[in-house]
């Protein structure tokens, strides 16, 4: 089974493509205007392992709260979907990871 998705949100302040492959290899293509989220984007696709093409236009020169919002809402989606019926999926895990000067503990149900 692919696990995969595209989605299109198109708004009155925002355009979005977002494509996500689940059991990908960490490549990614962000643009979204807002360097910060990029960053975080780009990082969140590398160490969760899976690809990630994201183009995202909106008001920035208004603020950049809709287009982050927007990104969000259709990253949501892509992930709701590319995980289908999410057999074979571990619901129970955690991962502390050190880092230079932060100890970072993340844990899922």
């Amino acid at each position: 089974m692919e696990r995969t998705a595209t989605i299109e949100r198109n708004t009155n302040e925002t355009q979005v493509r977002l494509a996500l492959n689940l059991d990908g290899a960490g490549h990614c293509q962000v643009s979204t205007g807002i360097p910060f989220l990029d960053h975080m984007l780009r990082h969140l696709a590398v160490h969760g392992l899976f690809d990630l093409d994201i183009r995202a236009q909106g008001d920035l020169e208004i603020d950049a709260h809709h287009t982050a919002e927007d990104v969000a809402i259709v990253l949501g989606m892509a992930l709701d979907q590319a995980l289908g019926e999410r057999t074979g999926i571990t619901r129970i895990a955690h991962s502390y990871v050190p880092m230079d000067e932060a100890l970072a503990l993340v844990v899922i149900d």
